[in-house]
């Protein structure tokens, strides 16, 4: 999906909001990219002091400054090999994106439609973002929604996170008949205690990659699988594998998490597995890192 040649450290436009306390967003785009080579370059979409869990948060939404953000980077002549958007602080936000697909037309489309989870909307979302974070979807080189955001995407309903082979492939096929190239439809927990992810494209096979589930659930997991993924693919891996190590990968984070004081409001850490991220840029150990 992304060919890495020699040196070349390829730019990312990171169109994420940035958080003060609770790991997420681009405090978790930024190092998970950065460690695996990437030049990441933030486009801040909102501000906020802590994660929407916490019961009393600042948020301050930035769509006022985006033109001239952007107007800023074209006069600098910036060149992008990848848009990675996330969290919108408001529908608005859309021309940006789009405008830098129009500018940078060959850079690979990664699009996290971060809205919500457990069947429910985040707080700053509303019925108006959701539906202009759906035109974003027939853009996108790999999409990637949990079963909350695919709900609030095509209209299907939420039958919960615990759903059947048959009902995946009927919401993953809607997600691509709206236009994705590939999707990754994420977190769908199963009877026997494991977690599956659903890969499928215009051009590829439907495959399952599965996990061991935790028996736990922490803010920011959906960032770092996200960002691992696309991590995965900037170092030349196959969507396959990409999806495999950030299944691994959040995994090990979640572990070393709960080891740490208020986890559960403090979110995810994963800041000493940022070895395995580095790694993945090894040659030698270019098979070896998505096992």
């Amino acid at each position: 999906m992304y060919e890495r040649k020699n040196t070349y450290i390829p730019r990312i436009a990171a169109v994420h909001d940035l958080c003060g306390y609770g790991k997420c967003s681009l405090g978790v785009a930024i190092p998970v990219l950065s460690a695996a080579g990437c030049d990441v370059c933030p486009l801040p979409t909102s501000l906020f002091s802590a994660h929407t869990l916490f019961r009393d948060f600042y948020f301050l939404d930035t769509t006022s400054m985006m033109e001239s953000y952007l107007d800023a980077w074209e006069k600098e002549d910036v060149e992008l090999d990848a848009i990675y958007s996330g969290f919108l602080g408001a529908a608005e936000q859309i021309l940006a994106i789009k405008r830098l697909y129009s500018t940078f037309s060959c850079a690979l489309r990664f699009v996290d439609p971060v809205m919500g989870d457990a069947g429910a909307m985040y707080p700053t979302y509303t019925q108006e973002l959701c539906k202009a974070t759906a035109e974003l979807v027939p853009f996108a080189d790999v999409l990637t929604p949990n079963l909350t955001e695919a709900h609030l995407l095509t209209g299907l309903p939420y039958e919960g996170d615990c759903i059947s082979h048959e009902q995946a492939s009927r919401t993953l096929d809607a997600l691509l008949e709206m236009g994705a190239k590939t999707v990754i439809l994420k977190g769908i927990s199963q009877k026997d205690g494991s977690i599956k992810n659903y890969i499928g494209g215009r051009e590829i096979t439907t495959t399952v990659v599965s996990h061991t589930e935790l028996p736990f659930r922490l803010h920011g997991t959906g960032d770092l699988f996200a960002s691992s993924v696309l991590a995965a693919l900037m170092s030349g891996h196959s969507l396959l594998d990409a999806t495999q190590f950030a299944s691994n990968f959040v995994y090990s984070a979640m572990l070393i998490s709960k080891e740490q004081p208020n986890y559960q409001m403090r979110g995810v850490s994963f800041e000493p597995c940022l070895g395995q991220v580095a790694a993945l840029l090894d040659q030698d150990a270019h098979e070896g890192a998505c096992k």
